[in-house]
């Protein structure tokens, strides 16, 4: 048997033995937490401190594209448009940029690709990319300009009259026809059995151009561009 005041004094100190325990585990929890929020704060430091050393990766700006002049009007001249579309004669002044010559030029919805009559054809080679040179005709005289541009492509012409087909050289012209400026391919080859000097075909009429067949000269070009025709270079 166990005396009674060693039961209790047993007791006594179960009780506080547990309550030590209990202090323990609170300040082991406070710890705890302490160093969780301390590891946070440390974390969020970091991160901090990497985000303001790291500049965010961002896309260059898109560049703007320039507007394109092709078929834009050019004041002073004449087109009358159906559905936004020039409408044209069989026949229409046409003024070829750069010379700065007016030709009778032949509309042919039958020639996929525009022509210039061109002379003395050469090709070259600039900077690595191919070149020609070649004479075009001025109006009224016998006398020729001499143009030289960049080769776009080459093609082969295939004539209705034989069967013999031709390759012919492509470039770019920057051309007017009433108060429509557009650039566009032309083929160079000797027109001059030919009756016009610039034949316009569907590479042009295609979504610019209609055409009236029962009209000529249709369209009228601005007055400064008629003037040089007539001579007058004021």
């Amino acid at each position: 048997m166990v005396p009674k005041q060693d039961l209790d004094a047993l007791n006594t100190s179960v009780i506080n033995q547990g309550e030590h325990v209990i202090r323990l585990e609170n300040r082991t929890d406070e710890s705890f937490q302490a160093l969780t929020r301390l590891n946070e704060e440390s974390t969020k430091n970091i991160l901090n401190a990497i985000t303001e050393q790291v500049e965010k990766p961002s896309c260059p700006p898109v560049p703007k594209q320039p507007a394109c002049a092709a078929g834009q009007p050019d004041g002073g001249g004449r087109a009358d448009r159906l559905k936004g579309k020039v409408i044209v004669g069989e026949l229409e002044k046409f003024y070829l940029a750069g010379p700065g010559l007016i030709y009778d030029a032949r509309i042919d919805s039958g020639a996929e690709t525009s022509s210039l009559d061109a002379r003395n054809i050469t090709r070259f080679e600039r900077d690595g990319n191919n070149w020609v040179r070649f004479d075009v005709p001025q109006p009224g005289s016998d006398n020729m300009v001499t143009l030289e541009r960049e080769v776009s492509r080459r093609v082969r012409i295939i004539q209705s009259s034989t069967e013999e087909s031709e390759r012919r050289v492509v470039v770019e012209l920057q051309f007017m026809i009433g108060d429509h400026r557009q650039q566009a391919e032309f083929t160079l080859t000797n027109r001059e059995h030919l009756s016009h000097t610039v034949l316009v075909g569907r590479n042009i009429l295609r979504d610019v151009m209609l055409i009236d067949v029962g009209k000529e000269f249709a369209t009228e070009l601005p007055d400064s561009l008629s003037a040089k025709e007539n001579g007058d270079d004021s």
